[in-house]
């Protein structure tokens, strides 16, 4: 889980430094379009790794909460 958030930090600090040396509005969106991609993926992959780990200690009803609420972040990030 600490790589993959060292990783997801390392993008967002690379697209930030892409971001200031182009100096453009179309290719920062962009940019910032990709980011929008990856932050969802690590989300799901740090949260999948971490309630693995954690399976024997959480209910099966607290599981299905922390996806739920998963899911709910990610249909908001959809909404308009």
């Amino acid at each position: 889980m600490i790589l993959l958030r060292f990783l997801s930090g390392s993008i967002e600090i690379t697209a930030a430094t892409l971001m200031l040396k182009f100096n453009d509005l179309e290719k920062a969106f962009y940019i910032n379009t990709l980011l929008a991609l990856v932050g969802p993926c690590i989300l799901l992959i740090t949260t999948g790794i971490g309630i693995s780990g954690l399976s024997e200690k959480i209910s099966f009803a607290k599981m299905i909460c922390l996806f739920g609420g998963i899911v709910l972040i990610l249909i908001s990030l959809k909404m308009k």
